[in-house]
């Protein structure tokens, strides 16, 4: 076991903020969701009330129910209820359409579709698709690819997902917003500390894949600021953590955008995306209700606590991070020099390698930073060392579709001085079995320039897919 100086993640107990009602009028938020089928009466998006196993319960529609895990149902399987029912029902009628008229065009021509209908189509077939692929559980895609077929336990439902990322290559299109001025917009790093977020924006702009420049055909609007290069240039470091200045920047841009364009006006957020790695992006998204209750919030500081929400929002792998200190007080008090099976360092000792030490433990250790997000875990995966999760309120990337609990141990922060017996209650056979899947893990992972199918960046947009796929937009 390893684990590299420690760090820690303060929260803020900020309170969830509850949608927008007026909604309602223009957005439809199905309460047989692909993301979430154990909703409530209310056709709203559930608030979490835990972290991974929030997700886990969010994203049964692409669940696997083997090792021991009993059958969840399907999104479609729930009753119909809420204010919008007969309006569920016929979307649900519209869905099973597809079945019957087998193409896009014989679907269309049949219902004068504005343009947003004609995506509303497109994504109905969409989710009909995977709904049919979910109903086949087996370890194995039985779907063709050149590039990849998913199998294993890594995945919730293998059919399910690689019939989801199929149906996104097909369809779905980004627009990203022309407004803004570098440094702030269209702009960002592509090394060091946010290194993942800058290369999305930067393969946004390239528009190599996804990218429309027509908005009528978007799915999904992409608002290409920056939260690292906001600190950067607009905080004041004698304020005192003062963040009205960055969140007055992201309101004035939202304003700006709603004004030249109708997108955010028509659905008040929902069909819009944010992607941040700083650990102040979600604070500044708090500027705008709209855009934090509504809006997709791609974030590195995926924290429950800190009102991050798996049935709408994305969390985002992190490359690399600040150092803290609380979590790593905790661990180094507990086991530093204490246990030779538990090697924890505040600095590594002169002339050894980290790398070396990752690829050479079983399990390697992967507390919080600053904030909730670490790079530790992507370390951990390309080292093939099993991640223990050390956190409370973490959602892990990709959640919608990967079983984390088959290659990784999550741990909460309460039970640190229990890690060295809930690891050595890991058999050895367990052990290599999830030794295996951290392999397979791997290429989802990879921030590859430029991208390859099924690797990080292309895994992030399909879980913006996936969100989008979980609303239904109506013209005015």
């Amino acid at each position: 076991m390893l684990m590299e100086d420690l760090q820690v993640c303060p929260t803020y107990s900020k309170d969830l903020l509850q949608g927008n009602r007026r909604c309602r009028d223009k957005v439809l938020v199905s309460c047989r969701s692909l993301l979430a089928p154990n909703f409530s009466s209310s056709p709203w998006r559930g608030e979490p009330t835990s972290s991974l196993d929030t997700e886990n319960k969010s994203a049964s529609i692409l669940h696997d129910d083997h090792e021991g895990e009993a059958p969840s149902p399907t999104a479609f399987d729930s009753d119909h209820h809420g204010p919008h029912r007969e309006i569920f029902n016929k979307g649900d009628e519209n869905d099973s359409k597809f079945k019957h008229k087998g193409t896009d065009k014989g679907y269309l021509t049949d219902h004068k579709y504005t343009k947003l209908g004609r995506i509303e189509a497109r994504l109905a077939k969409a989710r009909y698709s995977i709904r049919e692929a979910s109903k086949i559980r087996n370890l194995t895609s039985n779907l063709q690819d050149p590039d990849y077929v998913p199998q294993g336990s890594i995945y919730r439902n293998v059919n399910a997902f690689q019939r989801s990322y199929l149906e996104m290559e097909k369809v779905f299109k980004i627009f990203v917003y022309e407004e803004g001025e570098p440094p702030l917009f269209h702009n960002g790093l592509s090394k060091d500390i946010y290194a993942t977020e800058g290369r999305f924006i930067h393969e946004m702009e390239k528009g190599r894949y996804y990218r429309t420049y027509d908005p009528d055909e978007a799915f999904v609007y992409y608002l290409p600021f920056m939260g690292f290069m906001l600190v950067e240039y607009v905080y004041d470091r004698g304020s005192n953590y003062n963040l009205d200045p960055l969140g007055l920047v992201v309101k004035d841009y939202i304003q700006v955008i709603a004004h030249k364009h109708p997108f955010w006006n028509r659905s008040l957020g929902y069909d819009h995306f944010m992607l941040s790695c700083h650990d102040w992006g979600p604070l500044v998204s708090s500027y705008v209700d709209h855009f934090y209750n509504n809006a997709i919030r791609v974030l590195c500081n995926a924290n429950v606590s800190e009102g991050f929400k798996p049935a709408k929002d994305v969390s985002f792998p992190e490359i690399k991070l600040i150092k803290g200190e609380v979590t790593n007080l905790l661990l180094q008090s507990t086991w530093k020099n204490k246990d030779q099976d538990m090697q924890i360092y505040e600095e590594l000792p002169e002339g050894i390698s980290y790398y070396t030490k990752l690829r050479s433990s079983k399990f390697c250790l992967c507390p919080s930073g600053y904030e909730v997000a670490s790079p530790r875990v992507v370390k951990a995966i390309f080292a093939e060392c099993v991640p223990v999760l050390i956190s409370d309120g973490y959602v892990p990337p990709f959640s919608d579709v990967l079983n984390w609990n088959s290659f990784s141990v999550q741990v909460d922060v309460k039970d640190i001085p229990n890690i060295k017996k809930i690891l050595m209650g890991i058999s050895e056979r367990q052990y290599l079995r999830m030794y295996k899947r951290v392999k397979q893990v791997q290429r989802h992972f990879v921030p590859n320039e430029p991208p390859k199918r099924y690797d990080m960046f292309h895994m992030t947009v399909h879980s913006i897919w996936l969100r989008r796929l979980n609303i239904h937009i109506q013209d005015q």
